[in-house]
This record gives structure tokens, C-alpha cells and sequence, in this order.
């Protein structure tokens, strides 16, 4: 049969955690002399029961191994403390260091807006001069290329505009053609009217019966 997994939970019946225990503890007490002697090591096992009563398992003696850890949780503790110690003093630096930075920092933005000058020595102003001549230099450039993008992009508009105006000029000067031919030829949509000849019409008004034309004349 497969042997199920144990659910990890208190046992109810009391027979059944009372033989449980006793295995379970037997177990324990096995493999804690098995890794003693296998790898050498000092193993104290100390187990009380529900009802109070001590099992202990020790290698050597569970008094030496005891005060063995309890000097070693003692140590360690004290290397922990001192440990912690060392860090704050070293974020204490940290913090030292960092506000002898800033505050330099500030001086320094100072004295470049033209204030704490009297202070400050001819090698001193010559540097901040000179840093100042460079921040300039820098600026300078920086304007001078903003100024040239914004030139081109002017350029650029200005080149699609006149094309844009060409075209329009183009549209306009055949609309004249298009409808001069259409007056020419027929109406717009696609009619062609025929054209008629010039005929000289006489206007002139009389009274009277119509001439007789003679024989022989054309009429």
C-alpha cells in the first residue's frame, strides 16, 4: 500500500499522538547520533514531552554544549551590536561629509551670483572669472545652434510655401485656357455647339412694293 502524507496538524486521539511521539522522537534521537558520528560534529538534543517529561540526546556533554551556545549566541549578539555600531559611525561620516559638500556648494553658487565677495582672494575672483567666461562661452553656443535650427526650419516652411504659391499661380493661368475653349467648342459638359458662318443682314427700313429685280442680275 502507498503510504499517504501526513497532514501537518495536532493529532486528536491521544493513543495515537502518544505512539506518534514516541516514534517521531526515537527517530530524532537516531538520526542526531547518526550525524555525530558521521560528520564529527557536536550534537545536544533536548526534547520535553506534553506531559513535561525530558529526553535528551548529547555527543559529548549537554552542559559543555550548552554554555558552548550560549557563549556563541552571546558573541554573536555582541558582534551584531558592534556591528551596528560601525555602520552608524560611518552614516554619521557619510552625512558629515555630505554636508561640508553642499554647503560648499552653496558658497561657491554665491559667490557666482556676485555676493560673498569680499572674502575672496585675486585667485579666487580670477577663477570664478574664468568660470564664468566659460559658462558664457558655453551659453553662447548653445544660443547661436538654437537659433540655427529655428533658421532652417523657417527655410524649410518658407521653401514649401512657394511651391505651394507656384501651384496655385499654375491653377489660375489655365482656368482662361479651360474656359475659352469651352466657349469655343461647347459648354462643360461636352456638348460641342456647331459654329455659324458671318452673314451680312441688310437693316435698311423702306416703304413701298419690292424692286423687281431685271433678268440677268444676281440676286
Amino acid at each position: 500500500m502507498v503510504r499517504g502524507k501526513t497532514q501537518m496538524k495536532r493529532i486528536e486521539d491521544t493513543a495515537s499522538r502518544q505512539v506518534t511521539f514516541s516514534k517521531r522522537r526515537n527517530g530524532l534521537m537516531k538520526k542526531a547520533f547518526e550525524l555525530s558520528v558521521l560528520c564529527d560534529a557536536e550534537v545536544a538534543l533536548v526534547v520535553f514531552s506534553a506531559r513535561g517529561k525530558l529526553y535528551e540526546f548529547s555527543s559529548s556533554s549537554i552542559n559543555n554544549t550548552l554554555d558552548r551556545y550560549q557563549m556563541r549566541v552571546k558573541d554573536a549578539g555582541h558582534l551584531t551590536t558592534k556591528a551596528f555600531e560601525e555602520d552608524m559611525e560611518h552614516e554619521k561620516d557619510d552625512a558629515q561629509t555630505l554636508a561640508k559638500k553642499i554647503e560648499c556648494i552653496e558658497a561657491s553658487k554665491r559667490k557666482l551670483l556676485g555676493n560673498d565677495l569680499e572674502s575672496c582672494s585675486m585667485e579666487e575672483l580670477h577663477r570664478i572669472e574664468n568660470q564664468l567666461e566659460r559658462s558664457l562661452t558655453k551659453i553662447r553656443a548653445k544660443r547661436s545652434q538654437l537659433l540655427t535650427e529655428q533658421i532652417d526650419k523657417l527655410k524649410e516652411e518658407e521653401k514649401k510655401l512657394l511651391q505651394q504659391n507656384t501651384r496655385l499661380w499654375e491653377m489660375c493661368s489655365m482656368q482662361p485656357l479651360r474656359a475659352s475653349r469651352t466657349s469655343k467648342h461647347g459648354d462643360d459638359h461636352g456638348v460641342f455647339l456647331p459654329q455659324t458662318p458671318n452673314m451680312d443682314v441688310e437693316t435698311d427700313l423702306f416703304i413701298g412694293p419690292p424692286k423687281r429685280r431685271r433678268s440677268g442680275q444676281n440676286p
